[in-house]
Order: C-alpha cells, then structure tokens, then sequence
C-alpha cells in the first residue's frame, strides 16, 4: 500500500494540470449540440452533417486512443498532455471561425482528436501523481468533467443570443489553453517524477498477489521509488484482448459513451418533437441531463475504491436509465418529461465507474496506461455507430420509437458485463488465475 501525503503538497500543479484538462475534455463536446439552429442560421447543417458531428468524437477518441501510447513513449506523459490541450484550445477557436459545414466537422476533428489523448492520459496520471489519493483525486477530476458537460449547454444559447454563436463555442478554448500551463511549467521545472511510494514485498505467489487484489481496497502498486509511467507495450495489448475483465470494463465505459454522445446528438431534437417542448427547453432539458452526471462523480469514484459497489452503481445507473427511456415511450407529456430526462441522465454514474475501474483494476502505471487504451478505444470504436444510426433509423420511420428502443437494448445488453466488471481483482491477477506468472 501507498503512504498518504496532503493533496497539495509538492503537486498543486499536477492538480491545477488535471483539473484543468479535465474540464477541457467534455465542453467542447456539450456546447455544440444546442447551437446547431444558430448556426444552421449562416450556412447549411444536414441531417447528415449533424450525425457525423455526433460520430466524430468517439470515432477520434478510439483512433487516438490507440495512438496516444506510441506518443507517449515517444515524447513522456507531460508533453502529450501539453500537446493534447494546445489541439484542443486550437480546435476550439477555429470552429468559431467555420464559414461551413465542413469546416466546422473539421475543427471539431482536431478538438476531438486531442480530447481522445486527454482521455487515455488522465487515470494514468492521476495513478502516477496520486497513488496516494487516488479515490479523492478521481472524485476531483470526474467532477471537473461533470460541471465541464451541463454548464455550456446551460449558457451556450444565451451567450450565443448576446455575442454571437462563433463566441459562444471559442469561449470554451480558454481553459484548454490554461489546462497547458501548469503541464508546461512543470516541464520547464524538471518536476515530473511521482510521488514516492514504499517497496513492496515482491515474492509472493501469484495466488497470494491474486488473493491480496480481491481482499485490499485499492490495488498493489508492485513498484519501489518513484513512479514512472512506462509506455503500453504490444504485450500487455495482446493480454488484454484475452481478458474478459477487460473487454467488460470496455464495454461498461463503451456504453456510458453511447448514452452521452447519443443524447449529446439528438436528445433536444427527441424531446421537442415527443413531448413538444420548445428548442430552448430541450436544450435546459439536455444540461439536466448532463447534469445528473455531478452527483455521481462526487461519490462513485470513492464508493468504488473504499467499498468495492461496483455492481451496485452499475444496477441503479442502468435501471434508472432503462425507466427514463421507457417514460418518454410511453408517457411523452411536457409535463413528466424532466422527470423521464433526471432518470436517463443517471446512466451518467457509468462513466465516473468506468473511469475508476481503469485505475483500480489496473496495479501499476505500465498497465492503467495500457488498459486506459484498450478499454476507451475499444469503447468508442462500439459508441461511434450510434449517433450515425439513430438519425439514418429516424429519417427511414420519420420517428423517434424504434431509435429509443435501440438506445434501451444497449443498456440491457451491457448488463451481464458490468456484473464482470464487478469483480474484485486487477487485470494482472485475472492473467495470473488463468495464464500463470504476468
């Protein structure tokens, strides 16, 4: 185990650097959708267009979460973030600036492109800087990416109504650009070693390492010194692929992202054409949504590390989303419908729990980097069909029933690998049960 030192002793820029990224990382996403009219108002948006848009997230979040390791051997952890957050505040500011639609699918790539680095760096870092607070740090950071998801659907068509739509999405480039600073100053600094950790005893069997990972609270860190994060290598990857606890984790974290970017793409036009609110309701309706998400990020990340209730969340965060969809199929009143967006917005908890299984299931840097890959990769790969689909599905049946039963079947699939990824042991102690020696 970890010895514990106060939060910001030594790493208040660590902090600062991963708060900050953070919150970059869920507001260039959120603060599109509720703007499409605004926009569509100077040049053309398709139906087409718009799906892509939703497409395109997880689709670079898995094609740069494969690539994110090869550049983080190439160039260290810090330096990826730094270059991560600068793609991010870059694609911010353009899209501000499209003159048409391919434009902006384009400045949306290169957002996207660094928030799909930022994802895989994050539960790495935090394992590297904060092996001693993990449960707290995880809390602080999925919080940030929390508050990051309803507060620019909450502001975006005001401040587009006072200074412009262009302001109201280049606005949001600023804490990308800030999220850089403290990653380059500790650069300049040389300061980028981890926190030390004492030696642990390294000849215990691998029963006895697979025993002690399902009895402890949080996994082994099996290192001495300083942690270093090592670069995923092709060999934990091909292991990985022969897990089923990971490809669980994948599909818990590939669900969450289904949930979020197909709500993200089309639950404000979902709600206005069921329940007949008006566009500037459904897009209040859409921040609700998001911010259910709050809540969850408070408390998960410690329930999972202090109390093991993974399977729990994972229950209540799919019934609950399960009920909400059922309530806007069958009781699509105005008057019931925050109540049926409040429940579909608790499968917001799948994503903090994923989040926190990368960290926990992983017992050192090298893996949580490896694993943090597969599992958004894999994820995203699985989410990225369903933005694209739904709207082709709506345009072929002109409604909105056959695209929310599709939504509701993903979550009831998702469920007997959330029970897997319940299981109380790290990545490396299920290869040793099964494969022998990691």
């Amino acid at each position: 185990m970890t010895t514990s030192r106060p939060l910001w002793q030594g790493r208040a820029l660590a902090v600062l650097g991963i708060l900050l990224c953070a919150f970059s990382l869920r507001s260039a996403v959120a603060s599109l959708s509720p703007l499409f009219d605004h926009v569509a108002a100077d040049f053309p948006l398709s139906s087409a267009v718009v799906g892509l848009i939703g497409t395109a997230p997880p689709v670079c979040f898995a094609v740069f979460g494969l690539l994110t390791p090869v550049f983080e051997r190439r160039l260290g952890l810090e330096r990826v973030t730094v270059i991560a957050l600068i793609a991010i505040a870059a694609g911010l500011v353009l899209r501000g600036f499209s003159v048409d639609a391919v434009t902006l699918l384009l400045s949306t790539a290169l957002i996207f492109a660094g928030v799909g680095m930022g994802n895989i760096l994050l539960p790495p870092l935090v394992k590297k800087y904060f092996p001693d607070r993990l449960g707290l740090m995880m809390t602080l950071y999925t919080t940030a990416m929390a508050l990051s998801t309803f507060i620019p659907p909450l502001v975006a068509v005001p401040v587009a109504d006072a200074a412009g739509w262009r302001v109201s999405l280049a606005m949001w480039g600023v804490f990308a650009l800030a999220g850089s600073i403290p990653w380059v100053l500790m650069l300049l600094r040389g300061r980028t070693e981890g926190v030390p950790v004492p030696a642990v005893r390294d000849d215990r069997s691998a029963r006895d390492a697979a025993r002690a990972d399902a009895e402890e609270s949080e996994p082994v860190t099996l290192v001495t010194g300083p942690i270093a994060v090592a670069p995923a290598n092709s060999r934990i990857f091909a292991r990985l692929v022969r897990l089923p606890l990971a490809w669980s984790i994948a599909i818990v974290f590939g669900t969450s992202s289904t949930m979020a970017y197909v709500s993200f793409a089309w639950l404000p036009a979902i709600l206005v054409d069921r329940t007949g609110v008006s566009a500037s309701v459904a897009g209040l309706l859409l921040s609700l949504f998001a911010f259910m998400g709050l809540p969850a990020s408070l408390v998960v990340p410690l329930l999972v590390v202090r109390f093991q209730a993974t399977r729990p969340l994972f229950i209540i965060a799919v019934a609950c989303g399960i009920v909400g969809l059922a309530g806007l199929i069958l009781v699509p009143s105005a008057a019931l419908v925050g109540l049926w967006v409040a429940l579909f917005g608790v499968v917001g908890v799948l994503f903090p729990l994923a989040l926190v299984l990368i960290s926990v299931r992983a017992r050192t840097p090298e893996t949580a980097v490896a694993l943090s890959s597969f599992v958004q990769s894999a994820g995203y790969i699985g989410a990225a069909a369903f933005p694209i689909l739904l709207g082709v599905v709506h345009d072929q049946t002109d409604d909105w029933l056959v695209p929310l039963l599709i939504i509701g079947a993903v979550l009831v699939i998702s469920v007997p690998f959330g029970l897997i990824a319940g299981r109380r042991q790290t990545i490396e102690a299920e290869w040793e049960r099964r494969h022998g020696r990691w």
